[in-house]
């Protein structure tokens, strides 16, 4: 932030001591975008390189973890036939629930339609009686 703020006043102050005329003053102004675009960029990729390298520590961590767990426990992975039953409920869960969604959205818009067409008729009975 440091850079980008002493970039700034460089810039500020290259566009001010520069001669009055447009193109100098926009020449100026172009190079002190460009000076603030590749400061800019070269900030934003050194917090990127910074959150990689936490992100890749935190995972190491957690995997370590869950194998010193599962080493302490001898379950490492659920697998074969209560994995296979353990998919099984949740599918027919899933299933379930997006039934009884679409039943719900299906009665909603069928009240939505029957009441909109009830007040465009009494709409029209009160103009035309």
């Amino acid at each position: 932030m440091r850079i980008h703020t002493v970039l700034t006043i460089v810039g500020l102050s290259a566009l001010l001591a520069a001669p009055a005329g447009a193109q100098e003053i926009k020449k100026a102004a172009d190079a002190t975008h460009h000076v603030l675009k590749k400061t800019g960029k070269a900030v934003k990729q050194d917090a990127k390189k910074v959150g990689s390298a936490t992100h890749n520590k935190l995972t190491k961590a957690g995997n370590a973890t869950k194998t010193t767990l599962g080493n302490a426990t001898g379950i490492h992975k659920i697998g074969g036939d209560v994995g296979k039953a353990a998919q099984g409920v949740s599918h027919t869960s899933k299933r379930l629930s997006r039934k009884a969604k679409h039943g719900v959205k299906h009665d909603a818009s069928s009240a939505h339609n029957a009441l909109t067409k009830a007040g465009k008729d009494a709409k029209a009975t009160v103009k035309n009686p």
